[in-house]
């Protein structure tokens, strides 16, 4: 299923919630969103009055979202690696002591804007740890069936904490100063850890070998290399993030500089962002009946550019703040859609992998974009900077008529274990390689160009699912023979494709090409010599 695809009629969208463990969780990291956006809005207004503000305000969002770019698919392989709630216990507790000591020197009036963007980083390597982990936890929280609409829940979530957080965090540094803020921050943190410590995840028996951390590393990028519906799919982010981070940037300094408006108007300003959010993401299931996933991207897509162009050229507050809960709405759709769509497509033993390749190109438009903008609003003006950013959104959101969502509505994820068990003459050590697997095959003249075509698909499976090369050839003492040819890194590499990393699209695939095959295939394992 693909964001293109209609949501399950069976299951209410507040369905996962009546499942314990995802709601004690959910509640939890709807704690942390809302600390996490009190922190961002904390900092941002710390550097508001600082020379070269256009600048430093923007550089906050970078500092957050860079580690992401840098660290999402280390981050990945870990979470597909080693035992995900330790994982994210451990990483809670590092972010509460960043926060503990955020809020320390933030109080005691020793917080320049270097050591600020410093100390927002680590904050942003701690994010860059969680988000993959929670996002890989999700599909052992509730059932498959629900995915869609845990999804959903997941941006009610983050969107819900950016109306709430910055109202909160803009009352709090009226009346109690930046440090009170940072302190929230730092205890939401805590509160996480403690319902990650309640959480007891059945453990299945499972003897299969973990993955080693390089070896998973390699794999994970393999997979969305040769993933054409995975590429389109963070295309899309990035074609609306890019250009969406302007607002995300230059808010602070729309608001206090073209607005006239505190930090509680500043406040009032995201507060109408997560309003539009939460809405949408309460009308979204009726939207998708309606429109394809491409149609609903390039709505939202117009839909936020416009606003883009109301923020630069209509300086009154009132028309500013209805025009940001539409943007809210929009960002939330597209954003809830395309995680969605990689949630559902990504097999389960590289999701967390692929997830965090999303979160990559998610948080390294944002960052990169935010500093583009940033540099942009203070060579030119926040005028130009985000009437640029309406319209690249425009022309990025008119591109899905060139380079739409693939529709996967009927493509089998499911993990499917077809291929016969090796029987070796040779004792072939796991970690050995790389090894060589040809497969012979006979296919008559008439079906030759067919079945060429057919095993394009094949070799793109192969190297999905761990071959290094793979390649096609003819045999030249057999008028009719074909030979195909992969090498993967390791025979516990190829033991892995034999157990559990191909998947039903993989196996009709695979089915379509031996159709137009004559007789049996033969497949030989060829080994290292020195193994």
């Amino acid at each position: 299923m693909s964001a293109s695809e209609k949501p399950t009629a069976e299951a209410s969208a507040w369905a996962p919630l009546r499942i314990a463990a995802f709601r004690s969780l959910w509640i939890a990291v709807l704690a942390s969103n809302i600390g996490t956006w009190m922190q961002t809005v904390g900092a941002q207004w710390l550097l508001v009055d600082q020379p070269n503000a256009p600048t430093l305000v923007s550089l906050v969002q970078t500092a957050s979202m860079l580690p992401v770019l840098l660290l999402a698919l280390p981050a990945g392989a870990l979470a597909d690696t080693f035992d995900r709630r330790r994982l994210l216990i451990g990483v809670q507790l590092f972010l509460a002591t960043v926060g503990v000591l955020l809020t320390v020197l933030t109080a005691a009036g020793r917080m320049p804007p270097a050591l600020l963007l410093t100390l927002t980083f680590a904050l942003g390597v701690g994010q860059a740890l969680t988000l993959p982990a929670w996002q890989a936890v999700i599909p052992e929280l509730v059932p498959r069936a629900q995915l869609v609409h845990a999804s959903a829940l997941g941006s009610i979530s983050v969107n819900l904490a950016r109306s709430v957080g910055p109202a909160v965090a803009g009352v709090l540094v009226a009346q109690a100063g930046v440090a009170v803020v940072f302190a929230v921050n730092a205890v939401s943190f805590v509160v996480f850890s403690i319902a990650l410590l309640r959480w007891r995840p059945d453990r299945p028996d499972d003897d299969a070998m973990p993955e080693r951390f390089t070896a998973a590393l390699r794999a994970g990028g393999r997979y969305v290399r040769h993933s054409p519906v995975v590429r389109r799919i963070l295309l899309r982010a990035a074609l609306f993030v890019v250009p969406g981070s302007a607002l995300w940037a230059l808010l602070p300094l729309v608001a206090n500089r073209r607005l006239g408006l505190g930090s509680g108007g500043y406040g009032l300003l995201l507060a109408a962002l997560g309003v539009g959010a939460v809405a949408g993401a309460l009308v979204l299931p009726r939207i998708r009946r309606a429109l394809s996933g491409s149609q609903l991207l390039l709505l939202a897509g117009l839909v936020y550019a416009a606003v883009l162009l109301v923020l630069a050229l209509v300086p009154a507050p009132a028309l500013v703040i209805a025009a940001l809960v539409p943007a809210g709405l929009a960002w939330m759709t597209v954003m809830s859609s395309i995680n969605a769509a990689m949630q559902l497509f990504l097999p389960g033993w590289v999701r967390a992998r692929g997830l965090s390749v999303y979160q990559m190109v998610f948080a390294g438009g944002q960052a990169l974009g935010a500093v583009a903008w940033g540099a942009l609003g203070e060579l030119a003006s926040l005028v130009v900077a985000l009437a640029v950013a309406g319209v690249v959104m425009a022309l990025g959101a008119l591109s899905v008529l060139l380079w739409p969502l693939r529709d996967t509505r009927g493509v089998d994820r499911d993990p499917a274990v077809y291929w016969p068990e090796p029987h070796l003459a040779l004792e072939a050590h796991p970690a050995g390689g790389p090894v060589l697997v040809t497969v012979s095959y006979t296919v008559a003249p008439e079906r030759q160009a067919e079945f060429v075509e057919a095993m394009r698909a094949v070799g793109r499976s192969r190297r999905r699912t761990g071959a290094m090369r793979w390649g096609l050839f003819r045999a030249g003492e057999r008028a009719h023979g074909f030979v195909e040819v992969y090498q993967v890194p390791s025979w516990e590499e190829h033991l892995r494709q034999h157990g559990g990393r191909l998947t039903g699209a993989d196996r009709a695939v695979e089915e379509r090409a031996r159709a137009l095959v004559d007789g049996d295939v033969r497949v030989h394992h060829l080994l290292p010599a020195e193994m």
